[in-house]
């Protein structure tokens, strides 16, 4: 789904057209107002939005809320100067030393606004390192801006440990307190920047999708700017695992947070105990979207941990692919898990995190994937065990 926001020719680069677009998968910034980030920001409520008329019948019925949420601007200093002084303002940067507007006059920046377990960035992720691996020797900058959404996510070492898995190579600058994010006015993860040598955006796009579009700006900002020998030709990425992109035709189940702060459709008895251990149960049937935990869990508005062993999640979904952001609670104390969909070990449906009788290790905060079904798609009951306790479960995502 493309909605144009934004429409203006420059008359300095007749060749690109300046167009905000909202496109397939993105993630909205939350609504509620979050502790481990600054409170400047006002956060709306993090929603998967789907494709075409999945993305737009959401709205209708309320699985997804609409896409726009406003934040505070940036400083009068910064907006300025322009959005890339606001680099100067990073926590930290990843493979690289820190980047400054001045050293990046007269190149062609993309900026990539990301966090590591958003599984709307990660299926971008092919085309944005594919990018800047290709047009590198061309004068194209590539910058990630990390800017976390979790409280782990704000650990260092987690993000280089991720963008090691990842292979992301190229530049990340650390905004832990969303100065850059607000530099570029920005609302949603994935979201991408193009700026040209005078450090002008010409191109930004909101989500999945138009790679094509957003690679033909890149080749037009770069051959503008006197690059020599920019290829016409589009790369070709072949995704693999979480990478892969959704099955948005099939895809009838909405990211799902486990924490109270943003839980819906909990379907265990009772409700939730906030911020205090409650032995749940699941019911016996639960409908579609809904979910329970079973066990002794303590429900917080960020996440459920399990405080004793034999705990479950049980959720009614409709998709190609479960995956769910989760960790131990103590770092370097791995948890045991067992998937089971319809009560039986899920075969060839695992996902690239368990083996075929479902049986995986939980060893570190992030985003794992779970399943991911052959066709024919169809209603389904996803089960997770953990054997021991202390396992945090966030966020439930689809594809």
């Amino acid at each position: 789904m493309k909605i144009p926001r934004l429409t203006a020719r420059d008359d300095n680069t007749p060749d690109v057209v300046r167009m905000t677009t909202l496109s397939t998968g993105m993630t909205a910034i939350p609504r509620f107002a979050r502790n481990d980030m600054t409170e400047i920001i006002d956060h709306e409520r993090r929603r998967l939005l789907g494709a075409g008329a999945l993305g737009l019948a959401g709205v209708r019925l309320g699985l997804y809320h609409p896409f726009w949420h406003p934040t505070m601007s940036a400083s009068g200093h910064v907006a300025a100067e322009g959005q890339l002084a606001s680099l100067r303002t990073a926590t930290a940067w990843l493979n690289t030393a820190p980047l400054t507007a001045e050293g990046l006059r007269g190149k062609v920046v993309l900026i990539d606004v990301w966090t590591y377990t958003c599984i709307n960035w990660l299926r971008t992720l092919p085309y944005v390192r594919a990018w800047a691996e290709k047009y590198k020797d061309q004068g194209l900058v590539v910058i990630g801006v990390h800017a976390p959404e979790f409280p782990f996510e704000h650990d260092l070492d987690n993000v280089r440990q991720a963008a090691k898995t990842m292979r992301v190579t190229y530049p990340i600058a650390i905004d832990n307190d969303f100065s850059i994010w607000r530099a570029f006015d920005n609302n949603y993860w994935p979201a991408l920047y193009l700026l040209d040598g005078e450090g002008k955006i010409r191109h930004q796009h909101f989500g999945e999708g138009e790679y094509e579009q957003s690679e033909r700006n890149i080749q037009r900002l770069l051959k503008g700017g006197g690059a020599r020998n920019v290829s016409s030709e589009l790369v070709s990425v072949v995704p693999q695992g979480a990478e892969v992109a959704a099955d948005w035709g099939n895809l009838k189940s909405p990211e799902t947070y486990v924490g109270y702060g943003q839980a819906e459709n909990f379907a265990s008895p009772g409700g939730a105990a906030v911020d205090q251990r409650h032995v749940y149960a699941v019911p016996s049937r639960l409908r579609l979207n809904e979910w329970g935990l079973s066990g002794d869990w303590t429900v917080t508005q960020r996440a459920a941990a399990l405080n004793t062993p034999n705990g479950r999640i049980v959720y009614r979904y409709h998709a190609r692919d479960v995956n769910l952001i989760m960790g131990p609670a103590k770092p370097g104390v791995p948890v045991r898990f067992r998937v089971l969909i319809d009560g039986q070990p899920p075969g060839a449906a695992h996902g690239v995190d368990l083996d075929e009788q479902g049986n995986g290790t939980v060893p570190e905060q992030r985003m794992y994937q779970l399943i991911r079904h052959p066709k024919p798609i169809v209603d389904r009951q996803f089960e997770i065990e953990f054997p021991q306790a202390g396992v945090e479960a966030f966020c439930f995502t689809f594809g």
